[in-house]
């Protein structure tokens, strides 16, 4: 019975998975990650530069799923009560009633994330770490399944407010796209409608994302593969070029991710290259490096590099 189910799972998967794919041409991996995000119920950061489908794989991936969305363009002049919502007083009936904001919803896409302030910013905190909002006192829960999906653009620090480690490690991955291969890019330029996306008929139901998401958890995961992620970790926390190494969140985050990655991927256990796949998307956003190092001075993707260092020095079960 339990083969039956997560069989069902599994296909329901796949067709997700093809889902987006018809969408964001070229981009497989990002679209792996992105799903096994979903499945392992986090929250996903997007960052790169603008034009190369931030948004369109968000919306792709929100509206493929039967559940509520809404979008937020985040601007400085944003309110923490236009995210969670406002208590006004109804005059009709003499009592204070909660108008629910836009995190009232199954999938929540704040696009450039980086341009909210961060009174604002911190208003996503509690939802997106306990699944609920707390206003004039009153606890609201959200509803299941809930996602942020965020984007920003890391080459424009103009009127930006540069994400906090506090809220960064809300987020289990951090993606980036990157430009297409040329065949993609000549599909997207031929592409008559600019907003497919918008159009996406839903593939899956909130019941079935609800249960692919509880077959996660049932994928195997042996003991040597537990010691190798560990040792991934124990290493960011000695290396000289960082100055705070993966916490504790973030080695669940890659047991979790690595189990929705099999999962995506048609099989009920992790091999090595699950934990390979997802160690950089999941710490490379959640450690610290140290300005004294010489690694720490080369520019973009410093963390990247330093962990892909890390990958090369731990000896990888057979």
């Amino acid at each position: 019975m339990r083969q039956r189910a997560s069989g069902v799972a599994g296909s329901a998967v796949r067709t997700l998975e093809l889902a987006v794919s018809n969408i964001i041409r070229g981009k497989a991996e990002a679209i792996r990650l992105a799903l096994s995000c979903l499945l392992a119920r986090g929250h996903l950061l997007i960052e790169d530069v603008p034009g190369v489908g931030k948004t369109t794989l968000a919306h792709a991936l929100a509206r493929a799923v039967g559940c509520g969305f809404h979008r937020l363009q985040c601007t400085s002049d944003m309110l923490p009560s236009d995210i969670v919502g406002v208590t006004i007083y109804n005059a009709l009936t003499a009592e204070f009633e909660f108008k629910r904001g836009p995190v009232f919803t199954n999938f929540l896409l704040a696009d450039e994330i980086n341009r909210a302030t961060p009174k604002t910013q911190s208003a996503l905190l509690e939802a997106m770490n306990e699944g609920q909002v707390t206003v004039d006192g009153e606890t609201h829960p959200l509803a299941a399944p809930f996602m942020v999906i965020a984007t920003q653009n890391p080459a424009e620090h103009h009127g930006t407010y540069p994400l906090p480690e506090s809220q960064l490690d809300r987020f289990l991955l951090r993606i980036t796209l990157g430009y297409p291969d040329l065949a993609s890019e000549r599909a997207i330029i031929r592409q008559q409608d600019d907003t497919a996306s918008s159009h996406a008929v839903p593939v899956l139901s909130r019941e079935d994302l609800l249960e692919a998401q509880a077959r996660v958890a049932e994928v195997t995961v042996d003991e040597a593969l537990v010691d190798y992620a560990l040792a991934i970790v124990a290493r960011t926390r000695q290396h000289e070029a960082l100055s705070l190494g993966v916490s504790p969140r973030g080695a669940q985050g890659i047991y979790r991710v690595a189990q929705a990655m099999a999962l995506v991927a048609g099989r009920d256990y992790v091999i090595p290259d699950d934990i390979k796949q997802v160690v950089i998307p999941v710490c490379a956003h959640r450690v610290m490096l140290n300005t004294r190092s010489t690694l720490s001075q080369r520019g973009a993707g410093a963390a990247e590099r330093v962990i892909e260092s890390i990958l090369s020095e731990i000896a990888v079960p057979l």
